[in-house]
């Protein structure tokens, strides 16, 4: 089941995610559902962590 952002306005610009059987997760943007990024848990994580210190978490 996908869930969007509490984050997401009334816009169409809106992030989705659905739990994967698999204990992965699923991100899609609204305006683009067909393309869906699954990431571990933890890389989810790491991603977030990333992207309120500012960064985009990728290394040099």
């Amino acid at each position: 089941m996908w869930q969007k952002s509490s984050y997401c306005s009334e816009g169409n610009a809106c992030l989705t995610v659905a739990a994967a059987g698999n204990g992965a997760v699923h991100l899609r943007e609204s305006e683009a559902p067909g393309t869906v990024l699954t990431l571990k848990r933890a890389a989810l994580h790491g991603l977030i962590r990333a992207l309120k210190a500012g960064g985009t978490g990728t290394r040099p």
